[in-house]
């Protein structure tokens, strides 16, 4: 989905990410308890569970740094949140297993964000998702969309849609919906898709004046939301001409993804600055005067100055040279607003979606990435100087792998982690095989049924963790001998009896 970045010559020769200590920091969050300012997000432990596995896989270091052993612990963490009813939970509290009834359910429901975060770590695990109960999720997945189009986060008391309205939850639906169904649309093992046009004019009527879009019709636009927004546009296969998509109608109106792409894009470049830090960001003569030397912001604006302004002039005596004040340029949220670590993803990864990456610095902004936010223990902070956090460390690293930072793997923009999870995704043989891909024919089985993992085979001896060169095969214990989809694409028979494990050596 992404346009390569081309690194400045000399640059990629040395990546200026000091990858050692960003490993032990990812590993100290993986293998150790959090620090306490973390407890307040307990509910939110599949979020946290995927930054990490996936930091650790976009620095290479997720498989070094795990044993097959932990890697099975850490899916059998995420499958114990599936919900009954589809979808996944952010986090096993609410879980009232067999005490669960019709009374207490509403307070132990399914979670559209948590649901993308299971699915993506899973997936980044090695699991093939065959333990995914696609058919429920699909089904919830229906329940959770608006009658405007919009998505929420969960369903609560008389299957009342709950939770915001803006595109944080539409990408965190379609990204479910990309991940179980592809692009296909029609009916899927039996569920029909999502109210796709109806969310794509949910997004449209939320771009705003000057090419951004926001939470909702009339309000700021935000980097973060337009990111969303693009993002699900492309997991819908619906950006404008030119960019992978399509025009399409709805009703007689020619409907395209975005109302007006080359301001989206000009909005996008704007996002950048050289505004850094609060201290930056303050009036130092308080006047308030908008000149280049003492307006707060205008000095720090990325802007071309072939004709300056002859009122300007008199002021360019104040200003530091070209080269040193465009050494870093960080990206803001919003205009007006200090750089922040997050925003170089939200920014960098829109633009790679829509093919005009080259059209940022993309040298300064790795520049001021690696220079300002980086922490000396590993991590990112959100602004210079500030301790490193689980979500700003995640998005710096990244941003980096869109910006092409040889340190990191390169990154899929609109799933936000590595090219090479996207690869395993692509080429798992249930969804070859549900998307009709040549030579994946075959029977499409859904997980309604248990499906046994031969990794922890039962009353077989056999130990599969210790065969380090061998393919694990799945089948479901099937009441009539049924012949079932195993993890590798063949079949096999499981009698009524017994859990079959299945080895084929490589």
């Amino acid at each position: 989905m992404a346009q390569n970045a081309t690194i400045h010559p000399g640059f990629a020769a040395h990546s200026g990410l000091d990858r050692a200590k960003h490993i032990n920091y990812w590993k100290r969050c993986l293998k150790t308890y959090l620090p306490h300012q973390y407890t307040s997000n307990d509910s939110n432990r599949l979020m946290l569970s995927f930054f990490i596995i996936s930091a650790l896989d976009l620095l290479g270091a997720l498989l070094p740094s795990t044993t097959p052993a932990e890697r099975a612990d850490y899916a059998r963490f995420l499958y114990s949140c599936q919900h009954p009813e589809g979808g996944f939970r952010g986090f096993p509290g609410t879980d009232f297993g067999q005490l669960r009834n019709k009374q207490n359910k509403q307070w132990d429901p399914a979670n559209i964000p948590a649901t993308y975060f299971a699915l993506s770590t899973l997936i980044l695990l090695g699991d093939s998702l065959q333990r995914v109960n696609k058919r429920a999720c699909l089904r919830w997945l229906l329940q959770m969309q608006r009658e405007d189009g919009s998505f929420g986060e969960i369903l609560g008391e008389n299957g009342q849609i709950e939770g915001g309205q803006d595109t944080r939850f539409g990408y965190c639906a379609t990204g479910i919906r990309y991940i179980l169904r592809g692009h296909k649309t029609g009916s899927v093992l039996g569920m029909p898709d999502i109210n796709v046009d109806k969310l794509v004019d949910c997004i449209r009527r939320s771009q705003t004046y000057d090419g951004g879009i926001s939470e909702a019709p009339f309000h700021e636009a935000h980097a973060g939301f337009t990111y969303c927004a693009i993002s699900t546009l492309s997991f819908l296969d619906r950006l404008p001409n030119g960019v992978g998509g399509h025009l399409y109608h709805y009703g007689n109106v020619r409907l395209s993804g975005l109302t007006d792409l080359d301001l989206t894009v000009r909005w996008f470049v704007s996002r950048q600055t050289t505004t850094l830090d609060d201290e930056e960001a303050a009036d130092t003569y308080s006047d308030e005067t908008d000149t280049t030397a003492t307006c707060h912001d205008a000095h720090s604006f990325v802007k071309t100055r072939s004709v300056p302004a002859k009122s300007d002039e008199t002021c360019e005596k104040d200003r530091p040279p070209p080269a040193v004040e465009l050494q870093w340029i960080g990206f803001n949220g919003r205009p007006n607003k200090v750089a922040d670590t997050c925003y170089a993803w939200w920014t960098c990864a829109s633009m790679a979606i829509l093919g005009k990456l080259n059209l940022l610095s993309y040298t300064e902004n790795q520049l001021y990435l690696l220079s300002k936010p980086q922490h000396a223990i590993g991590g990112f902070g959100k602004l210079p100087g500030d301790p490193p956090d689980i979500y700003h460390s995640y998005l710096g690293l990244a941003a980096l792998g869109v910006l092409g930072n040889d340190a990191v793997k390169p990154v899929d923009p609109a799933l936000c982690f590595s090219k090479h999870g996207a690869t395993l995704l692509k080429n798992m043989l249930w969804r070859k095989r549900l998307l009709g891909e040549p030579g994946s024919e075959g029977p499409l089985v859904d997980s309604d049924d248990e499906v046994i993992e031969t990794a922890e085979p039962r009353g077989r001896g056999v130990d599969v963790r210790a065969h380090q060169n061998l393919q694990v095969r799945y089948v479901r214990r099937g009441s009539e001998g049924e012949t079932t989809l195993c993890g590798d694409g063949e079949s096999t028979v499981a009698s009524h009896d017994s859990d079959q494990v299945t080895l084929r050596g490589e």
